[in-house]
C-alpha cells in the first residue's frame, strides 16, 4: 500500500491575511498546484483522503476528491501544531490502504523524522508547498519513501 504525504499547495501570504489563519485559502498558483496534484494522483488507486482542517489543506486535495468521488475527511492530527504522536497514529491507521494525507510543513517534518528514526531511508528532506512524499508500506509498516517536487 502507498500513503501520499502532501504538503498543502501555495496559499496567500500569512502576513497579508487579516483573518483566522485556519481560513487562509490557496493562492492562484496554489490552485494550479492542487489541480496538477489531482491529475498526477487520480490513477494510483487512492481510497482515502484526509486533510488538516485548515482551508488551504482541504483546498489542496478537493480537486482529487472530486475526480475520484471520494470525500475529503479532516483530522486535527494533521493540523498545524499537531503533536507528532497524533500524526504518527493517523499514518499508522491509513498505512493499510492507498491514502493521501495533506498537512503542513511542521507536521510532515515530524512524520519524516519518525520514518527516518524507524529505518526508512529518506533521499531528501525537502517539504516544498505542493510537494508529495510517497511512502510505500508493507503490512501497515512504512518501508521506503521518496520525494516528488511540486514542479
Amino acid at each position: 500500500m502507498t500513503v501520499y504525504l502532501v504538503r498543502h499547495a501555495k496559499a496567500g501570504s500569512r502576513r497579508n491575511w487579516s483573518g483566522d489563519d485556519a481560513l487562509r485559502p490557496l493562492s492562484r498558483p496554489g490552485s494550479k498546484q492542487a489541480a496538477q496534484l489531482a491529475h498526477v494522483l487520480e490513477h494510483v488507486g487512492i481510497t482515502r483522503i484526509v486533510a488538516s482542517p485548515y482551508v488551504r489543506c482541504v483546498e489542496t486535495v478537493e480537486p482529487l476528491g472530486k475526480r475520484l468521488r471520494i470525500p475529503v475527511d479532516t483530522s486535527d492530527a494533521l493540523a498545524e501544531g499537531a503533536t507528532a504522536a497524533e500524526a504518527i497514529a493517523l499514518l499508522e491507521k491509513v498505512a493499510t490502504e492507498h491514502a493521501v494525507l495533506c498537512s503542513h510543513g511542521d507536521v510532515l517534518g515530524e512524520l519524516l523524522m519518525h520514518l527516518a528514526d524507524h529505518g526508512v531511508r529518506l533521499d531528501d528532506f525537502r517539504l516544498e508547498k505542493g510537494s508529495v512524499w510517497i511512502v510505500e508500506c508493507d503490512h501497515g509498516r512504512p518501508t521506503s519513501a521518496r520525494y516528488v517536487s511540486p514542479d
